[in-house]
């Protein structure tokens, strides 16, 4: 019969339960860098509406040094009778907690703060791919027709950025696309040899297309294998996107972020009720183009 060995010291499992951990708060892999709401120039609105006046195709009568003792021309520009209104969409939840589990496990961090913060972020990642894929006010939907430019063959060349750029010639801002439709311009840059130059910015590197910063977002999604490509000229000086906020609501915690104690029902729940309201408006047409249909799957072999 083996020998059974005894034990002279203290065991670390047994140790353990009298020793402290360290926790971290709790962590959430959906949350992204949100840069599209970051780059995006923000403005504010009054009772929750924003009207975008445009000017109708007027006829033009301009002349340069008219001849002596001739008439003048006369012209004017005229305006759209019913010019569009942009009503803030609100993204909102109710957060419900058991105050017996906030009143005894609160320690060393706080369960509603950490209830509140995280829904907070998933509130904002919703945020963003309403600016993307609202069917109301959303980017996708509202690009112009002639704003849309198909891919030559598929895949997201430099050429095809090239004839998006041709679309926004205006001062083009930014890229917006899907990391792996970046990666699958990389290829494409990668297989002519002309590898696209990085810019730092907000402490980030970004690839970029003639200057212009390529900004990733997992909200233009990838649906069998295709996604789109946005670009954008922005802010209202230059007539082009703008995302859209309603300063000072009531128990506001950020711009146009608000969160309101609901009160505790009768089964010790207390409720919290989080609401952002937001929407984005194009200013005039060629503001955005769409690269639609994207293939983001094609790999090169190389010898």
């Amino acid at each position: 019969m083996a020998d059974i060995e005894v034990r002279r010291t203290l065991g670390e499992g047994a140790a353990r339960q009298l020793a402290n951990t360290t926790k971290t708060p709790p962590q959430m892999q959906a949350i992204t860098p949100r840069w599209l709401v970051s780059f995006l120039p923000w403005v504010p609105v009054e009772a929750g509406t924003y009207r975008v006046n445009r000017v109708t195709d007027s006829p033009e009568d301009i002349e340069c040094s008219p001849q002596e003792e001739c008439d003048l021309p006369e012209t004017f520009v005229d305006y759209h009778v019913k010019p569009r209104e942009y009503t803030l969409n609100a993204v909102t939840t109710i957060v419900d907690v058991q105050t017996r589990v906030t009143d005894l496990y609160r320690s060393p961090y706080d369960q509603i703060r950490e209830q509140l913060r995280l829904t907070i972020e998933k509130v904002k990642e919703r945020q963003e791919g309403e600016i993307i894929n609202n069917p109301s006010y959303g980017l996708l939907t509202n690009a112009a027709p002639s704003m849309r430019v198909k891919p030559r063959k598929g895949t997201p060349t430099p050429d095809d950025l090239d004839e998006l750029i041709s679309k926004v010639w205006k001062e083009p801002a930014f890229f917006f696309a899907h990391p792996q439709a970046i990666a699958a311009f990389g290829r494409e840059c990668t297989r002519r040899g002309v590898p696209p130059p990085t810019v730092t910015l907000f402490g980030s590197p970004f690839l970029t297309w003639r200057g212009i910063p390529i900004v990733p977002t997992d909200k233009l999604y990838v649906q069998d294998g295709k996604t789109n490509i946005l670009l954008m000229r922005v802010g209202e000086k230059k007539q082009g996107v703008v995302g859209l906020f309603e300063p000072g609501i009531p128990g506001e915690v950020s711009p146009s972020l608000s969160v309101r104690f609901m009160g505790i029902n009768r089964k010790a729940i207390a409720s919290y009720l989080v609401s952002l309201y937001c929407a984005t408006a194009i200013l005039v047409d060629d503001a955005l183009g769409v690269l639609e249909n994207v293939e983001v799957g094609h790999y090169h072999e190389y010898k």
